[in-house]
């Protein structure tokens, strides 16, 4: 007799090929729309279920799995960052919870050097011209920005992410320069011409350009925080692709209007998509709708975790990716 296939809701639309691969080896109820589900669906998906399949925009708390059925074996997270999970509490009623780590290291890297590219360049106020119909030709002082070769980048949090975005600074020229937890071992560190920071103030303070790539935990909550900003040298840039929780938002904002800090590109937000309107109004800024992971290949990728993470929980195993909170 065969066995039953494992009853599995899709929070919200996938790419097809992951959809119709999820159709070929699983019992899948998908998303008709992408739109997030409310918490009632939500808690209707985690009765019904043998595995559930959410992305970050699913607020998954401890509220939400003390009314999970008992047939809720697994949570295969669509991402990374398992944040937005109550993991623990998951783990007290015996639910697995998985992730997909590893995914979205280079895409997401590349999109830091184009922050960094963007804002000390002033590609958004040269594309803002074009397209308003406001250039009237080269000039010798027009829309001057930086040059990023030989400045120094400051890179918090250097694991996978924050090493792949220091091999692309070291070949645009940069100088890098970290903060972690732990340094490096010397035969990853050695090739990035990497100098690590045991102070994380002594690091901002002399750096030309900082890029946020550690993930969030309540340690590094506010980890670029009011007083912490202030070190920053006035010509400074910031950029954020990995937490919004990780800066001060209100801070960062203050600082870039006082002409304090020089610069600012993020695609992450401390309160999700609600951003502080007083950023929107600064030429200073880019702000990007957290698509640093936004490339067909990647959120394909992804989707090849998450099938083989459930496929081998129904062969008997435990997944190969468990979720940790914070993990990137």
């Amino acid at each position: 007799m065969p066995t039953p296939r494992l009853s599995v809701v899709v929070t919200r639309r996938l790419p097809e090929p992951v959809e119709t691969r999820m159709k070929e080896l699983f019992d899948v109820e998908l998303r008709p729309d992408d739109t997030p589900m409310t918490r009632e669906e939500l808690a209707g998906a985690m009765g019904r279920a043998d595995v559930l399949v959410p992305t970050l925009a699913d607020q998954i708390d401890a509220g939400l799995i003390a009314q999970a059925s008992e047939r809720l074996r697994l949570i295969a997270n669509y991402g990374a960052g398992v944040d937005h999970i109550d993991v623990a509490s998951a783990r007290a009623r015996g639910i697995l919870v998985s992730n997909t780590p590893g995914v979205v290291t280079e895409d997401t890297a590349d999109m830091t050097m184009a922050l960094i590219l963007a804002v000390t360049r002033r590609i958004p106020e040269g594309l803002s011209v074009m397209q308003e119909g406001g250039w009237t030709g080269w000039s010798p002082l027009a829309l001057l920005g930086g040059r990023i070769a030989g400045r120094r980048l400051g890179i918090l949090g250097m694991g996978r992410i924050g090493q792949a975005v220091a091999r692309r600074a070291r070949a645009f020229g940069m100088q890098i320069h970290y903060h972690n937890r732990r340094r490096l071992r010397p035969e990853v560190e050695e090739p990035l011409e990497a100098t690590y920071w045991e102070s994380l103030d002594q690091m901002v303070s002399r750096m030309d350009v900082i890029s946020v790539n550690c993930p969030h935990t309540p340690s590094t909550f506010h980890l670029m925080n009011a007083r912490r900003l202030k070190l920053l040298k006035p010509s400074a840039v910031i950029v954020n692709t990995s937490r919004g929780e990780v800066v001060d938002e209100n801070a960062l904002t203050r600082g870039l209007r006082a002409g304090e800090i020089a610069g600012a590109g993020l695609d992450v937000y401390e309160r999700g998509a609600e951003i502080n309107p007083r950023l929107r109004e600064l030429k200073n800024v880019v702000l990007l709708p957290h698509m640093g992971s936004a490339t067909v290949e990647g959120r394909i990728e992804m989707g090849e975790k998450v099938i083989i993470n459930i496929k081998t929980f129904a062969d008997g195993h435990r997944p190969p990716d468990q979720g940790v909170p914070g993990a990137l």
